[in-house]
């Protein structure tokens, strides 16, 4: 019983630890945007929920790593997430002078975007619970 209960929650569980995960990316990229050189960062969310849910598969561009002292496939200097979805740099849509990549603008509505969709998972999470409460208390 409480496999199936699991398994109905998964989804929503897994959308919003990498909703939680992009949202501080996001935040770091806000954060160093006056930074000489700092290259924005984001991360592929569809591409890293079929990662999650799929389990079989390394996130994409990330080789599957059979021993611990294997060289990871994307490059020694890679960086990935703690759930091993791949950082990825943003394309600048204008050059600076400073090489900094951060616009603003993009930041802030990818933000507020990515903090919209996690409030509509938990909201959507909170339904789910207030279902499965309902058919337990059996009214």
């Amino acid at each position: 019983m409480l496999g199936k209960i699991n398994n109905h929650l998964k989804f929503n569980e897994l959308a919003l630890s990498l909703r939680s995960q992009r949202q501080e990316v996001l935040a770091s990229n806000i954060a160093n945007a006056d930074t000489p050189h700092y290259k924005a960062r984001d991360i592929d969310f569809s591409a890293a929920m079929q990662s999650a849910l799929a389990r079989t598969q390394p996130p994409a561009g990330v080789l599957q790593q059979t021993q611990g002292g294997h060289i990871g496939g994307a490059g020694q200097n890679a960086e990935t997430l703690a759930n091993g979805t791949p950082l990825l740099y943003r394309t600048p849509a204008q050059g600076a002078v400073d090489g900094n990549t951060v616009d603003m603008d993009a930041e802030r509505n990818a933000f507020a975007d990515n903090a919209l969709r996690y409030e509509a998972g938990v909201t959507f999470l909170n339904m789910q619970i207030r279902g499965l409460l309902t058919a337990i208390q059996g009214q």
